[in-house]
């Protein structure tokens, strides 16, 4: 059961119609793709913000109940809105089906616990967004599932790891601070032989910049709310995989358990697909103009961005990867003092833990995102409390740069403009 019936009405440019083609490029896919329309002709998408629908008959309800016909139920298993944005993303996704729910983190349990049982395995690499590094190291033991963590850039570590059988492996590249890249073909390869499948958290890429299934990953899962609303206004996940798994493994879990988004969240989320590209590439360009600028100033000890010569696993980032990102790290010599009088000093910047919005944004991993994995934990990722994650928005390139060098200035460096 799919839960997700089309629409008879449905407009769509990624189904071939009079006039219309399914070779649709990506510009135009980001606003076209699974577009449907009632009977009103409405030319923005339609809202549907109902959380039941209507039957002509008792024996019709019956027989949607009974599989017998296609007809939307409960908002909780489909809606017509969100059934617009997860086609949408399926389409740039390059996935056979994509669901959407309420958070990313929403995305991130459900993709894992929709298929994992007692005594089976999960090997993760380290570098986890705090909460992914709370389900693996702590909520999957609880119901009996063995947990392995490795570092994501050895892949001597993996092939150990992943020597023995394992059910599903979990990791995100870049990662989430420090913008560690994993070989995710070499991985895939390696976690199919021990019988397993691979989840990737795409979220700092986005489907636009790298493409794991393409890949060899087996399932992806992103945070809506990053890059993709792109304007710090609604919450939302989404998963992605091929139609067998997605509907046989995930699909009753997500029905029964209901982590659903949200129909308005889904209309807010499609009207900001419709400029991702654009906001992508701009910020993109920004962030690699302001990541040369800091490896470049006194008191900063490093600077990280995949495009960088300095980056370490610049060449593997440009094998998988279009562009850089939206996300720059970089460490100061003065440790968490330091950190603290820069953002406290900045004025264009905001202080914030989200990330992927058009305003630019700055957080102190160590004392927010990933306080609670522990100093310890924190010190094998490189996660000093000198490190600050900057999430670069659409300002003008120069006043990020003014900025960020009276933040410096106010940490105790001479920023050079």
């Amino acid at each position: 059961m799919t839960d997700t019936p089309n629409l008879p009405l449905a407009t769509d440019l990624t189904d071939a119609g009079p006039g219309r083609s399914n070779n649709t490029r990506l510009a135009t896919d980001l606003i076209h793709a699974g577009r449907i329309r009632s009977n009103l002709d409405e030319n923005a998408e339609a809202l549907f913000l109902t959380s039941g629908f209507a039957y002509e008959s008792a024996e019709q309800a019956e027989a949607v109940f009974t599989n017998k016909i296609q007809h939307f139920q409960y908002s909780r298993f489909a809606n017509p809105t969100v059934q617009m944005l997860e086609q949408r993303l399926a389409r740039i996704e390059g996935a056979e089906v994509c669901r959407c729910t309420a958070t990313g983190m929403a995305a991130v349990s459900a993709a894992l616990l929709c298929g994992l049982k007692t005594g089976q395995r999960v090997v993760a690499a380290r570098a986890l967004f705090g909460s992914c590094h709370w389900i693996v190291s702590t909520l999957l033991p609880q119901y009996g599932i063995e947990t392995v963590f490795v570092e994501g850039s050895d892949m001597a570590e993996w092939r150990r790891a992943l020597s023995q059988p394992t059910a599903l492996v979990l990791l995100e590249s870049p990662s989430n601070p420090m913008l560690d890249i994993v070989d995710l073909r070499a991985v895939a390869e390696l976690t199919h032989a021990a019988g397993g499948i691979v989840v990737v958290d795409n979220v700092f890429a986005t489907p636009l910049l790298q493409k794991p299934l393409e890949l060899g990953a087996d399932v992806v899962v992103y945070s809506t709310t990053k890059h993709m609303d792109g304007q710090g206004r609604v919450l939302g996940g989404a998963v992605l995989g091929a139609k067998a798994w997605m509907e046989e493994v995930f699909q009753p879990f997500f029905r029964n358990t209901g982590p659903a988004m949200s129909p308005f969240n889904a209309w807010v989320t499609l009207k900001g697909m419709e400029t991702l590209g654009l906001r992508l590439s701009a910020q993109s360009a920004t962030a690699e103009t302001l990541a040369r600028f800091l490896e470049q100033q006194p008191g900063v000890k490093r600077a990280l961005y995949p495009t960088l010569e300095s980056h370490p696993q610049r060449a593997l980032a440009m094998a998988q990867m279009s562009g850089g990102g939206t996300m720059v790290t970089f460490e100061l010599e003065g440790g968490k003092e330091a950190s603290f009088k820069l953002m406290n000093a900045l004025r264009v910047i905001t202080i914030s833990n989200n990330l992927g919005d058009t305003k630019s944004l700055v957080t102190h991993p160590a004392t927010t995102t990933h306080m609670r994995i522990g100093a310890e934990e924190r010190a094998r990722l490189g996660i000093t409390d000198g490190v600050l994650r900057l999430s670069v928005g659409l300002e003008d390139v120069q006043d990020l740069i003014e900025d960020l060098s009276h933040g410096l200035a106010a940490a105790g460096g001479n920023a050079a403009l």
